[in-house]
């Protein structure tokens, strides 16, 4: 019988065996000849993962995601990094400011190791049977309920997500528009709506790139993303050394517009410990700090997909991958929060543009800087759609082939989707933190750990071994995380206040 192609080999109980130095193997054991009926069981067990192989001849059929990946290594990491690059940058800062500076880089330091260890796992699962797709890693560990699992999971995150950065295009674009052109707040006319320049934004930039076959075509974009919130992050520093401190807040006139000849005046109350860093502190905001971060770490729906698209993948080079990713967006968070809080000190708002319209809105550089973070998130949209189109066609369509009419038309769907969500219901983020608090800590915790444990061979780690006794607990995280989230949104809610943790 004709070997089976793929980064696995077939062994009698069905496993495979994840090939490290090579990115196709073609083995198969001599047992299995004297064993054809087990072969064919086994090659059943696997019809879906064919589909995430990819092919180095024409003599497989092609699936959707079935090709030879050619993105390259950099341009792997622009993507993952893009995928966790998100609009919470924005509120790092808040979160320093109560938490304190040391405090706050442990959690940051923390949080990302946990992120790089949850990648690992499911690295580690995806080798052991040759699969790199989230939703089939749950097929394989659970069956149909863990495959269901994972693609709602991911559906409802990554929508919850393009849908927190649409709001931004259609709350910050119109200002940013206003300012430049200096016209007047109370102007209806129609490029100063929210709502058609989210949909020309929808139509014009996103939605061409979501019509890309392949994640890797989305490299360059991406490197532009990223380079949108290095011109951020550089913005920030600068602000640091002429933003004077108490800052001073300039008055505002509702009918003539900003009068800049108004005196500017300190805050009466302010004193020296105004301008002093705090190194750790406590309040009431504190415990909200813990998932902000690590929902600022999300990226683990679009590791797979990259991974399949790697050049010359093996779990090493995807592993490399993924921690100069993680080491980036760790780098940029965290002098992002540090100078930002430095500028502001304890007067530093949740959004940290914000605090610097409070000096000047009409500020030239942060006008620039807000459109640098309305580009950055509108070319993060086709990035997250990605693994939402993948969920959805392996829930609806698994053994179907590549078809451009279905590839487009989902495409259409989802976009038509958070626009209808993002004009129609102003609330929505409510119900997309709900989702966030519980389907973010089951894709970074839950999932990856307890598909590690029920996907590797108990022959090769049983359930005493350290590596599944780590994967245990760090479940348990997840599931605090979740607790603990959702507790903070419902206090929020009684309170009348809200809370952000968005990604």
């Amino acid at each position: 019988m004709e070997p089976v192609q793929s980064e696995m080999s077939i062994i009698p109980n069905g496993k495979g065996h994840d090939v490290e130095d090579n990115a196709v193997s073609m083995k198969t054991l001599p047992e299995d000849a004297d064993h054809p009926s087990r072969l064919e069981g086994a090659e059943q067990n696997l019809v879906e993962s064919q589909e995430f192989l990819s092919t180095m001849d024409n003599k497989n059929p092609v699936g959707f995601t079935d090709f030879e990946g050619k993105t390259s290594f950099g341009m792997s990491v622009f993507n993952l990094g893009n995928a966790i690059m998100g609009s919470g940058i924005l509120g790092l800062a808040y979160a320093m400011a109560n938490t304190g500076i040391i405090l706050f880089l442990f959690l940051l330091t923390v949080v990302a190791g946990l992120s790089s260890y949850s990648i690992h796992l499911l690295l580690k699962s995806s080798g052991i049977v040759g699969i790199r797709a989230y939703e089939q890693l749950g097929y394989r560990a659970f069956g149909v309920p863990g495959k269901m699992a994972a693609g709602i999971a991911i559906t409802l995150q990554n929508i919850g997500a393009m849908s927190s950065y649409l709001y931004i295009v259609k709350y910050e674009f119109p200002l940013v528009i206003q300012a430049f052109l200096g016209v007047n707040t109370s102007s209806s006319d129609w490029y100063l709506n929210g709502n058609y320049l989210v949909v020309i934004v929808s139509v014009c930039i996103i939605l061409p790139l979501a019509f890309m076959k392949q994640l890797g075509y989305l490299g360059y974009t991406s490197g532009f993303s990223l380079s949108c919130m290095v011109f951020f992050l550089i913005a920030v520093i600068y602000k640091k050394f002429h933003v004077p401190c108490p800052f001073q807040d300039f008055s505002f006139n509702a009918t003539m517009g900003l009068n800049a000849s108004l005196a500017t005046h300190p805050s009466q109350d302010a004193d020296n410990s105004d301008c002093a860093p705090k190194m750790f502190t406590m309040n009431s905001q504190t415990a909200y700090t813990i998932p902000i971060l690590a929902f600022a770490f999300v990226c683990h729906p679009e590791v797979l997909p990259i991974y399949t698209e790697l050049r010359n993948p093996t779990k090493r080079r995807m592993q490399h991958v993924a921690n100069i990713s993680i080491a980036v967006m760790y780098t940029m968070y965290f002098l992002a929060a540090l100078f930002g809080y430095l500028t502001f000190y304890g007067k530093v708002e949740a959004e940290l543009l914000h605090t610097y319209s409070r000096i000047d809105p009409y500020d030239t550089l942060i006008l620039c800087v807000r459109l640098a973070v309305l580009t950055a998130v509108t070319l993060t949209v086709p990035i997250v759609l990605f693994p939402v189109r993948r969920a959805l066609q392996q829930m609806l369509f698994p053994n179907k082939t590549f078809n451009w009419v279905r590839h487009v038309i989902i495409a259409m769907f989802l976009i038509t989707l958070i626009n209808l969500l993002v004009i129609f219901a102003p609330n929505i983020l409510g119900i997309f933190g709900i989702i966030g608090a519980t389907s973010a800590p089951c894709l970074i915790f839950i999932f990856p750990a307890v598909f590690y444990i029920r996907i590797v061979p108990k022959e090769e780690e049983p359930m005493s071994s350290t590596p599944k006794i780590l994967a245990a607990c760090f479940a348990c995280l997840g599931f605090l995380f979740m607790i603990m989230s959702l507790s903070f949104i419902f206090i929020d809610w009684m309170s009348g206040g809200k809370s952000s943790n968005g990604h």
